[in-house]
């Protein structure tokens, strides 16, 4: 990276505190903008996006504030390792760094998307056991209501918060089968669907309640574990994908430390970085293939 001269470390300087002031300054105001721009995407008429899975984690504000920060601190926290690589093209500078502004724009959504998919696999993989809690406590002589709450005081995480709503709103005057509806919209899923559907048609018919959650157990059961044996069949194909996306980052961190002049012009060069750029996008697009062909919907 070579010697800093005193204009190098206070361009660095000026860089950083330029990305500082645009964190705490300019970014309620950018997330303003965009929630006043996108408020039909957060809000609903009758209320219910409050009780949407985004609240769990964090509020519309503050997501839109974590994006604009991460776009600022990306776009200039690139600049200023470009410029300590002594890449001080405006070209290479600007589009790189609007690059990484965007890229990084996208990343506490993405952190926000996984962390409901995964409260959604820790919910999705305790159905058995509230199948089979319910059918005990029908069994017991307890009636539904009194079921669901013995069961959601055992089971922790999502299922304990989302069972306490449903009993909270059935307290207050909502019908069951409405209240299990709206968990539905909560927690979507194909066999949450099957025991809500099983339960509002056996109240509505009659019938042996715990016999029918026998079998949706049963049901829940095997779909669970094929779906287990084919993640665990496709678990290369992934690795696969994860392997070739970061071999060439591997690559160039390797040659760059045992030949920096070598790979110096990569760099430093437009033409460089237009390579750079052709190879990302088809890193992307292989990723993207073999990711595909693993993912089996079924």
């Amino acid at each position: 990276m070579g010697n800093f001269g005193m204009v190098d470390i206070g361009v660095l300087l000026l860089v950083f505190a330029a990305d500082t002031w645009g964190v705490w300054v300019v970014t309620p105001l950018l997330a303003q903008l965009g929630l006043e721009r996108s408020a039909g995407r957060y809000v609903k008429s009758d209320g219910r996006t409050q009780l949407g899975p985004i609240y769990r984690f964090t509020t519309p504000e503050r997501l839109a504030q974590s994006c604009w920060s991460a776009a600022l601190l990306g776009g200039g926290s690139l600049a200023a390792i470009l410029i300590a690589f002594n890449v001080l093209s405006p070209v290479i500078l600007i589009g790189c760094s609007l690059l990484a502004a965007v890229l990084c724009f996208r990343f506490p959504i993405l952190w926000l998307r996984s962390r409901i998919k995964r409260r959604q696999a820790l919910f999705d993989a305790r159905l058995t056991d509230l199948t089979l809690g319910i059918a005990n406590g029908l069994r017991a002589g307890a009636a539904l209501p009194q079921s669901l709450e013995l069961v959601s005081r055992d089971m922790g995480g999502p299922m304990t918060e989302e069972l306490a709503l449903v009993l909270h709103e059935y307290r207050l005057g909502m019908d069951l089968p409405e209240s299990l509806n709206r968990l539905c919209e909560r927690m979507p899923g194909e066999d949450l669907s099957l025991l809500v559907t099983a339960i509002k048609l056996t109240m509505q018919s009659g019938g042996s309640l715990a016999e029918v959650l026998d079998r949706i157990t049963d049901t829940i059961r095997q779909r669970t574990e094929f779906h287990d044996r084919l993640r665990t069949m496709t678990a290369q194909g992934r690795f696969e994908a994860i392997a070739m996306a970061s071999a060439p980052l591997v690559a160039f961190a390797i040659l760059y430390m045992l030949d920096r002049q070598l790979m110096q012009p990569l760099v430093q060069t437009q033409l460089g970085w237009c390579a750079i750029g052709a190879v990302v996008i088809l890193e992307t697009i292989g990723f993207l293939v073999i990711n595909k062909i693993v993912t089996i919907d079924v």
